[in-house]
């Protein structure tokens, strides 16, 4: 059995204060003896307004979120999934990147939000991240943490089942879906989505979420989640700001895998026929 922890944030515009945050969160985490952290979507700052935004965007070696993870998790000898961050590729182009870093501060892996946010809500509200993101080339599996080899996604990536599936075939043992989901569609669809991944993959799936109203006006669903193979549900987090915490065993995987194995029985599909 292995100690995760979820952070589940409410992300604000200064990206200092989110970094002194995640700081504590590590330090707490490792406290309570979790041998990796979750944090959501967006750790480093959450801010609507990309003019304001744009004088805290700094390159990933400059990033001062990323720092302070890396650091914490060296003096606390415990890995993070640092769900993603807000940074300047260098191109004109922004990237919504995730990083996983081990119990000595070094990053293991990265990887860049692959499918976009580009929507019009019921409510009123419009996201249009491919305005100023680029996405991602590809799936990524970091091998070897210590919740096995963990395939790496970020929040709308999770409507996009034919990612699951590859990094399930790859190998991957859980999936990281870091978010920060709007309470509209988080209220009609979160749970349902999560629980049919982790069934669809037989994996663990691990979400760290944002919560609640934030300072540029936006409001976030919470619910952090950790899902077994089977689809039951470990840990859910509710609403407001805090550590979660749950026990996943990767023997899990094999037993259920065993009861329905339908990775095995998965066929390439060809044209459709008319």
């Amino acid at each position: 059995m292995t100690r995760i922890a979820l952070y589940q944030a409410n992300t604000g515009v200064d990206p200092h204060k989110n970094a002194r945050d995640i700081e504590q969160a590590v330090a707490m985490a490792a406290a309570e003896g979790a041998a990796m952290l979750f944090t959501p979507e967006m750790s480093g700052m959450l801010d609507g307004n990309r003019d304001r935004a744009a004088a805290n965007i700094r390159r990933e070696e400059d990033d001062v979120t990323l720092a302070a993870a890396r650091a914490a998790a060296a003096r606390h000898g415990i890995w993070v999934h640092l769900g993603s961050l807000a940074l300047d590729r260098g191109d004109g182009r922004w990237a919504n990147r995730a990083f996983v870093i081990d119990g000595e501060g070094e990053v293991r892996g990265r990887y860049d939000k692959m499918h976009l946010f580009d929507v019009d809500l019921p409510t009123g509200e419009s996201w249009r991240e491919s305005a100023v993101y680029a996405g991602g080339d590809g799936p990524v599996i970091v091998r070897g943490t210590p919740a096995g080899d963990l395939g790496l996604t970020i929040c709308y990536d999770l409507r996009f089942p034919a990612l699951f599936a590859a990094l399930a075939e790859a190998g991957a043992d859980a999936i990281a879906i870091p978010a920060a989901f709007t309470v509209p569609t988080g209220k009609a669809h979160w749970h349902v989505m999560q629980r049919a991944r982790a069934i669809e993959a037989g994996l663990f799936v691990v979400s760290a979420a944002q919560d609640g109203r934030h300072e540029d006006g936006r409001e976030t669903f919470g619910h952090s989640l950790v899902i077994d193979p089977w689809g039951e549900v470990l840990l859910d987090m509710g609403e407001g700001k805090g550590l979660g915490f749950a026990e996943i065993d990767l023997g899990r995987i094999r037993e259920v895998r065993g009861r329905v194995p339908a990775l095995d029985h998965r066929r390439k599909i060809g044209p459709v026929s008319d």
